[in-house]
C-alpha cells in the first residue's frame, strides 16, 4: 500500500483530536477578564496538549516523506499509535478538571510515554521492512530524542505526587525537545 493513504487517514483523526479537545474548553458567562482568568489553567493544558498532538502530525509527515510502502504491520502500529493519541483529550480534560491532581497528572503523563512508545513500535516496523524504507533506515540511526523522552516521561509520573507543577514542567520539556521536526529525515531526503 502507497503511505499517502495511510498519512490523510492520520491526519484526519488528529484532526478529530484537537477538535474534541478544543470543544472541552467552555466559553466563559461573563464578559471580564477575571472569567478569561479563571480559564487559564484550562487553556494552558489545552496548549500543551494541542502542541503534542502538532509534535506528532509534524513528526508523522516528515516521516512518511522517507516511506515508500506500508505492510498490514505498519498499518496496526500506526493505529496503535493513534490509538494513544486519541486519549490525548481524556487525560487533558481530566487534569483540569480535578485541577491538577496527582492522579490525573500522572494518567496524563503515561498516555505520553504511551504514545512516545508506540511511535518507537512505528518506527521500528518501518525500518524492519526489507529494502524498502532504507531512507529512513539510514536517516534514524541513533534516535536519542526517543530514547530520552520516555526517561523524562517516567520521572514526570514519578514526580506528579509530589508535584504537579514539576510533573508538567518535564511533559513541556519534552515537548520542547520534539518541537522542532527531525532533521535527520529531511536531510536523507535530499541526497
Amino acid at each position: 500500500m502507497e503511505p499517502g493513504r495511510l498519512e490523510a487517514f492520520s491526519d484526519g483523526v488528529l484532526a478529530i483530536i484537537i477538535t474534541i479537545m478544543v470543544l472541552e474548553l467552555k466559553v466563559p458567562h461573563t464578559s471580564d477578564w477575571a472569567a478569561l482568568l479563571g480559564l487559564a489553567p484550562k487553556i494552558g493544558d489545552y496548549v500543551l496538549s494541542f502542541v503534542y498532538i502538532g509534535i506528532y502530525w509534524n513528526n508523522h509527515h516528515h516521516f512518511f516523506q522517507a516511506v515508500k510502502r506500508v505492510t498490514g504491520a505498519t498499518l496496526w502500529a500506526n493505529l496503535h499509535l493513534l490509538f494513544w493519541l486519541s486519549l490525548v483529550p481524556l487525560g487533558t480534560g481530566w487534569m483540569s478538571e480535578t485541577d491538577f491532581a496527582p492522579l490525573p497528572v500522572a494518567a496524563y503523563g503515561f498516555l505520553l510515554l504511551m504514545a512516545a512508545i508506540a511511535y518507537f513500535i512505528l518506527t521500528q516496523t518501518l525500518i524492519a521492512e526489507p529494502g524498502r524504507n532504507t531512507d529512513l533506515q539510514k536517516a534514524l540511526g541513533r534516535d536519542y530524542k526517543g530514547m530520552l523522552s520516555p526517561l523524562i516521561y517516567i520521572a514526570g509520573i514519578a514526580a506528579a505526587p509530589y508535584s504537579a507543577l514539576v510533573s508538567l514542567a518535564l511533559y513541556a520539556l519534552v515537548a520542547l525537545i520534539w518541537l522542532v521536526p527531525d532533521r535527520r529525515i529531511e536531510a536523507a531526503l535530499n541526497q
